[in-house]
């Protein structure tokens, strides 16, 4: 079915990923950083002038808004959500975004640093985008298109059916969340105020792909406490923390069990922050696979090199601090297989092959779908995430909003 949308999802695009929304993992606020509430502020007056009168960003940079439903069948209520911020690995001030028109596979240089380069060997996805247009940012900063992509997916999906009230669909909410990027994406969230009975993040990559499971994931802080000294008087008494934490970090598997290592379903332990001095020192670690069994068993081998590296300092100790952070949503998706069908059915009717696949990652999903709401997570045509040659395809970002509009009408129908 072909349908008449008037695609906006480009123009929205290059509005949005010049607001810096970047997320803060060192903050306490909630939101981490003040200025999400920028876009946050955009975007509800947005949904307000596109005829969404319940659109609301609340103190914690929260939006939520309703596109009521238009039929008499009991349709349940799906949600549409994406998050407002940016990695904190990349800088993401002063964005500029550029576009490629008609790309030709040919090398893309980007102008404020001419060392960064987007090459087809590099990105091999490029190979499906010949003779489209791609949108990169100018070499200084990422592009954002983690998650603004699907940011721009959803408004344009909302300007469609608020435009065309003919097209059957039940009940559809919005939710843009903040802090996706450092895992707090749903801590303040409001489900009963969301009202949804299912959910769809639209956070993926691939044209086409639909991701149902994620890795499981733990966070582990390991607090070790040296004896310091005089270093002019220092011998036989020092054990110096920094050195025990790089004693640590020199034993972890050179060869596997770390992200430069791993691909498919094999997890990791991966360090990603270490600080300190002579007398106290941390390591922070992020601990993935899609088994909860083997998170368990890459927890219990770091800790045992802790173990083992700490009998060779008798006077020094250490603390251990396990959190977790997410859990694969698969267990929960497979308890209600007509989100993924549904899904599966909207990405072929917009013209696609539907790619099943996993996220070496978490979205905001993998928490929503233990807290009640299941929440697989839909492409939005994002690559290279958190880095400098991030890049998505305008044609790729049109065909997210066919498919989300496509899903709200299979709901319906199949109510």
């Amino acid at each position: 079915m072909s349908l008449p949308i008037k695609y906006t999802v480009l123009e929205r695009f290059l509005r949005y990923v010049v607001i810096d929304t970047q997320s803060d993992p060192e903050s306490k606020t909630y939101p981490s950083t003040e200025k999400q509430k920028d876009l946050g502020r955009v975007l509800v007056e947005e949904l307000r002038s596109l005829g969404v009168a319940d659109a609301e960003l609340d103190e914690f940079c929260y939006i939520y808004g309703t596109i009521p439903a238009n039929t008499d069948k009991k349709v349940p209520v799906i949600c549409y959500c994406s998050h407002m911020d940016t990695s904190p690995d990349s800088s993401g001030t002063g964005v500029k975004p550029i576009v490629h028109r008609n790309y030709d596979g040919a090398d893309i240089v980007l102008p404020d640093d001419p060392n960064v380069v987007i090459r087809l060997s590099d990105h091999p996805d490029l190979a499906e985008q010949m003779g489209n247009d791609i949108v990169t940012a100018s070499g200084a900063t990422l592009l954002g298109a983690d998650n603004k992509a699907g940011l721009a997916a959803i408004m344009n999906t909302v300007q469609f059916f608020m435009e065309n009230p003919g097209i059957k669909h039940g009940t559809i909410k919005i939710l843009f969340t903040p802090d996706e990027e450092i895992g707090r994406g749903v801590d303040k969230v409001d489900l009963k105020k969301l009202g949804a009975d299912f959910c769809y993040t639209v956070d993926g990559e691939r044209l086409g792909s639909l991701e149902d499971e994620t890795f499981s994931a733990d966070a582990v802080v390991i607090t070790i406490t040296g004896v310091s000294a005089h270093p002019g008087f220092a011998k036989g008494k020092m054990e110096n923390a920094i050195k025990i934490a790089g004693d640590i970090l020199a034993r972890l598997p050179k060869n596997r069990l770390s992200p430069e290592t791993t691909e498919g379903r094999e997890g990791f332990v991966h360090p990603v922050m270490m600080s300190g001095n002579a007398e106290q020192a941390t390591l922070r670690f992020i601990i993935r696979d899609f088994a909860v069994a083997g998170l368990q068993s890459h927890e219990a081998e770091l800790e045992q090199i802790v173990k083992d590296v700490m009998v060779n300092y008798p006077r020094s100790t250490y603390e251990w601090k396990l959190t977790e952070q997410y859990r694969n949503m698969k267990e929960v998706l497979d308890q209600h297989p007509q989100i993924v069908t549904h899904a599966v059915e909207a990405i072929k009717r917009a013209g696609l092959q539907p790619h099943l696949s996993s996220i070496r990652g978490g979205t905001d999903g993998s928490r929503l779908s233990f807290m009640g709401l299941p929440s697989p997570n839909i492409f939005a045509g994002e690559h290279a995430f958190h880095s400098k040659q991030e890049w998505v395809s305008v044609q790729d970002m049109q065909k997210a909003v066919e498919t989300l509009v496509h899903l709200a009408m299979v709901w319906e129908e199949k109510a």
